[in-house]
């Protein structure tokens, strides 16, 4: 019915499967890793024999574009939910191999033994052991493959096993082939529906409350497109961000020889040998990446529209747009995956001190820096030069005020917008005018530092601070800040926690503020032990005037109260106790933004 936002139809298993393999109904994720765990085939099949409901499908129809010759193509109907499902039916029904998350390709076999009377042991993921026992159906697909004939197969099966009932083998065989039978609804969405209403659609509809992403959908898009490369494009994708985070996978990608012919193939080589976690990306990530620097816009909703053909002012859908977008995007991809291009920028943002993923708070904020990366790069507005100093500059801003951590797609929509209409130096003043001003530095900044987590990005941004100017650790020459960060440091607490704790502050809330957390050698934290401040750090500046070395290795006055300064501890701390830990607090808050302020101002 016209303005119907979606359809429910009913059809057989069997018909599903067949829409499939006549290309009627498209599934992006065949390609994809198969996630599910070998039991829940096994369970999907128990659920279907048993007559369970198992669930929608639900999809989403392509729009028909106008061809450049002015007639019309039928868009193909996109499996958005049930992938997993579907393709279990297909590995244990069909017999199809399906991909692990290794891209390793097999057949998930499931066995049935027609003459077990509990229904929880009928079925079972294949062993040796259902190969060695005739009373099992080692592999189910066999009985649903067209030339199966009921009667030679349960003569055979009798012989095999004469103590078996012949009626209730022929039952149990005809309740299993009914399976093909069995109805599963199928919602298709209307192709003029935009992402919000699809994926709202989606979330009242799966009972088990899963949203798709926008990355979802595109995705979706991509691997389902044939005739512009869509295909291939997702599988360098998938191949990339698999690469990112396990390098040894390599080899196994060297096996898909339709991939090795292609032109993505020589792009991610590099990545076999990276060693780097800073930036991992998921595909979300680089959709997004490869979409913001090519179209200039932030909504990656837009994406899933432009591919399908979308006109945004005509609101039709044209072929020549879907093409256009393919381009761009691979385009994007093929920038995103460069090695110059992704190994500066990696190097951009540990130049600014963020050496270890575990100072990394927004996976958005490093999405768009690399986004403002590669537009400054391609662009000629900024000298080459000063690339990497823009994007230190803009990360750390947009680290330090959470710019993308609420709504930011719509965030940063508005930043490429205006970046693109008022230029990136002019914007970028624009931006710390506005957002990182004095009161920002002295009491907004402050402010975030009154907390108790560590995953804070006003506390990362500090230690990358301490990493940027090379600081020592406390009471140590010689032993950085970024030496503990990267390999064998605890963060500790300055004023001990059990010390706190015996004196009445036991919430820890109080005593686990981050300014009191520093970053401890672990030989100087066992000396220090549960002392109080104000007694160890008098021993400190004591094994300066000659006295017995107890923390560390330094011996200088000088040295020592630069050491502290390095370390945001206030000058007053060997007279402090208990009774000064609020002010030591407030005190060790207000050094620590200061020294922020001042490490931004270098960048």
């Amino acid at each position: 019915m016209q303005g119907e936002k979606y359809s429910v139809t009913q059809y057989p298993i069997s018909a599903i499967l067949g829409f499939i393999e006549a290309g009627e109904f498209v599934i992006p994720e065949i390609q994809r890793p198969f996630v599910w765990k070998r039991s829940q085939v096994r369970d999907l099949i128990d659920s279907l024999y048993n007559g369970y409901p198992t669930g929608y499908l639900i999809i989403w129809k392509n729009p028909s574009v106008k061809t450049k010759d002015g007639g019309s193509s039928e868009g193909k109907k996109i499996l958005i939910d049930g992938q997993q499902r579907v393709t279990a039916l297909m590995a244990s029904i069909s017999g199809k191999e399906v991909l692990d998350e290794d891209f390793n390709s097999g057949r998930i076999k499931i066995a049935f033994n027609p003459m077990e009377m509990e229904a929880s042991k009928q079925f079972a993921v294949q062993d040796a052991s259902h190969l060695k026992d005739k009373k099992w159906i080692s592999d189910i697909s066999v009985i649903f493959k067209p030339e199966f004939r009921n009667r030679a197969f349960e003569d055979a099966y009798i012989l095999s096993n004469p103590e078996a009932n012949v009626d209730a083998i022929d039952d149990a065989l005809t309740q299993l082939k009914s399976i093909a039978n069995r109805q599963i609804g199928v919602i298709e969405l209307a192709h003029q529906l935009d992402i919000d209403e699809v994926t709202e659609i989606f979330i009242r509809i799966n009972s088990q409350g899963k949203a798709l992403s926008q990355s979802d959908f595109a995705m979706s898009k991509i691997a389902a497109d044939e005739k512009y490369g869509g295909n291939m494009l997702r599988k360098a994708v998938d191949y990339f961000c698999h690469l990112a985070v396990k390098p040894e996978f390599y080899p196994r990608i060297e096996k898909d020889s339709l991939f090795m012919e292609s032109e993505y193939a020589a792009k991610i080589k590099w990545l076999r040998n990276d060693k780097e976690s800073i930036y991992d990306p998921d595909y979300g990530d680089m959709l997004r990446v490869s979409f913001m620097h090519q179209f200039g816009r932030g909504k990656l909703g837009d994406l899933v529209s432009l591919l399908a053909g979308r006109n945004f002012a005509t609101r039709d859908y044209k072929e020549a747009i879907a093409e256009e977008s393919f381009v761009k995007l691979k385009n994007g991809v093929l920038n995103f995956v460069n090695e110059f291009n992704f190994s500066n920028f990696v190097l951009a943002i540990k130049g600014a001190g963020f050496i270890s993923e575990k100072l990394l708070n927004s996976q958005m904020t490093l999405d768009f820096a690399y986004t403002l990366y590669l537009l400054l790069s391609l662009g000629s507005e900024i000298p080459k030069n000063q690339v990497k100093r823009c994007i230190q500059k803009w990360f750390v801003m947009s680290t330090l005020t959470g710019r993308y951590i609420g709504s930011p797609e719509t965030v940063m929509d508005r930043d490429l917008r205006n970046i693109a209409e008022k230029g990136f130096a002019a914007y970028f003043n624009e931006i710390e005018a506005a957002v990182l001003s004095e009161s920002f530095w002295h009491i907004g900044l402050v402010q975030n530092l009154e907390t108790s987590s560590t995953n804070t990005p006003a506390y990362n941004t500090f230690i990358a601070s301490q990493v940027f100017n090379g600081d020592n650790s406390l009471f140590m020459n010689g032993t950085k800040v970024a030496d503990l960060v990267l390999v064998m440091g605890d963060v500790h607490h300055i004023f001990p926690r059990n010390y706190l704790k015996s004196n009445g502050i036991k919430e820890k809330t109080k005593y686990n503020q981050i300014a009191n957390y520093i970053y401890l050698d672990t030989q100087v934290n066992i000396s220090i032990g549960d002392k109080a401040p104000c007694d160890y750090f008098q021993t400190a500046y004591a094994q300066c005037n000659g006295e017995k070395m107890k923390f560390g290795n330094i011996t200088g006055t000088d040295a020592l109260s630069a050491n502290l300064a390095q370390n945001c501890i206030p000058k007053n701390i060997t007279d402090m106790g208990v009774e000064d830990y609020e002010l030591f607090l407030t005190e060790r808050r207000k050094l620590m933004a200061a020294k922020i302020e001042t490490y931004y101002k270098a960048l």
